[in-house]
């Protein structure tokens, strides 16, 4: 099959699987908001994210490595994951024996066991869903999503509207959703026939873990440009500020989504496709980049709206952070992107560098922002570390990829969408027919490449 149209293909098949789960989450914001405070809302998303920080940690980011050793034709498939498995339950052990200093953290105080369930449940749905990918298995990738966006759905329900579990029912919703997910996968893709400790080639696991162990400060320092701007909101103002810009953010994280289905497929053909690669990179990123801005644009376009569908009436003013949040989502793909470079080429300390510079750029923006601007000084600061870290990577990236930047449209793409936050944060008079035409001029830049893009791989 051509590339372009394997691309294609399993993009497709990555948003039948991928995009239903995601775009539950995003539509069943407006239960979430009728059924908890926005102090409540707040100490979910914490939850949530110090999850996140603590999955790399305890499974020593080897998921990262699942992926691409996974799909190297040369590396014995079951060395991957009984490698992933063994690093796992290690990780476990060390975050029951640290568990106690949890306790520590404002908010989660009381909610430490059930943070330990959720990274434990959720590391290792990751571990096989992964997995499954990287054995290029996308349709049954697929098919667990589907099935995880139905048994989501059901245990929302029964633990939220219910039993009024709160909090705890909206964690066990996901823990309960990806214990299902697992039994699933294991069942179907016989994982257990991978699980060979006796026989297993050191070998390759000391690649994986020299691979992996660089990418766990880096996914550490990700997680601090995008989440420590919640903690100083909470810190400098209340948690209910915070419950608003989670909120917030659920509107923009549409472009992560439809991102990061295309990212799942597009580390697949990055690895593999080795031929033509300089012009590959560049028509992939021609199209890419153009629907994140017309897509950016289209979302700052309906801020005005959507939140009165999507949220419940005391979450309302939250719309006033999603322009620049949306900004922000859109050099954030870019970014990602370029990090799929270094995902290819095994430069896991080049990919740490960039983030370490960005950590440090946000939180300083973060502590002088915040107090100052209050939560869109928190939006602010993380744009500018993410453009900052965009620009580094797409300079540091041209050893390894010649890509041709269309720069002069990206410039110009930037400046629609900057145009339109301040049109729509200043409310200037006449302002949704202002951004109607902003709309339609960036669908004039970028629909020439759009529409070249997508004809170009169905026509292959």
């Amino acid at each position: 099959m051509d590339k372009y149209k394997r691309l294609f293909s399993n993009t497709l098949i990555f948003a039948i699987g991928t995009f239903s789960s995601k775009l539950l989450s995003f539509f069943l914001t407006r239960l979430y908001t009728e059924v908890l405070s926005q102090g409540e809302y707040g100490i979910t998303d914490m939850l949530q994210q110090s999850g996140n920080l603590l999955l790399p940690l305890i499974t020593l980011g080897i998921t990262n490595a699942v992926v691409r050793f996974g799909l190297d034709k040369g590396v014995r498939k079951s060395d991957v994951f009984t490698t992933g498995l063994l690093s796992l339950f290690g990780g476990m052990v060390l975050l029951l024996l640290i568990s106690p200093l949890l306790g520590f953290v404002p908010l989660i105080t009381d909610y430490v066991w059930l943070l330990c369930v959720f990274v434990f449940t959720s590391s290792l749905r990751s571990l096989c869903a992964q997995f499954v990918r990287a054995q290029n298995r996308v349709k049954l990738f697929a098919v667990d999503g589907i099935l995880s966006t139905l048994t989501t759905i059901l245990f929302n329900i029964l633990y939220l509207v219910v039993f009024k579990f709160g909090i705890v029912g909206y964690m066990f919703s996901i823990i309960c959703s990806d214990v299902l997910s697992v039994v699933f996968l294991v069942i179907v893709a016989r994982l257990h026939q991978f699980i060979n400790i006796r026989s297993l080639d050191f070998s390759v696991m000391r690649s994986m873990l020299k691979y992996a162990i660089p990418l766990i400060p880096n996914t550490v320092l990700w997680w601090i440009t995008n989440v420590s701007d919640r903690y100083i909101v909470s810190w400098v103002w209340d948690e209910s500020y915070t419950g608003l810009y989670a909120a917030a953010y659920k509107i923009p994280s549409l472009v992560i989504l439809v991102s990061g289905i295309f990212m799942d497929a597009w580390q697949i053909s990055a690895v593999t496709e080795e031929e033509g690669r300089n012009r590959f990179y560049t028509k992939v990123t021609s199209l890419y980049s153009a629907f994140l801005f017309v897509m950016a644009s289209g979302v700052i376009l309906v801020t005005r709206f959507v939140p009165h569908i999507l949220f419940a009436e005391e979450y309302y003013e939250a719309w006033r952070y999603i322009p620049l949040l949306t900004i922000t989502v859109v050099f954030t793909c870019l970014v990602n992107f370029l990090g799929s470079i270094y995902m290819v080429e095994k430069k896991s300390v080049r990919s740490l560098l960039t983030a370490l510079l960005s950590a440090v750029i946000n939180i300083v923006l973060n502590l002088l922002w915040i107090p100052r601007y209050g939560v869109n000084g928190a939006a602010a600061a993380t744009l500018v570390c993410y453009l900052v870290v965009f620009i580094v990577r797409l300079l540091d990236t041209r050893r390894y990829v010649r890509i041709q930047w269309q720069y002069p449209r990206l410039l110009v793409c930037t400046g629609v969408v900057l145009s339109q936050t301040v049109i729509m944060l200043c409310e200037t008079p006449f302002w949704l027919v202002w951004e109607v035409l902003l709309f339609g001029g960036m669908l004039v830049l970028c629909g020439k490449d759009l529409l070249a893009g997508i004809k170009h791989m169905l026509k292959r």
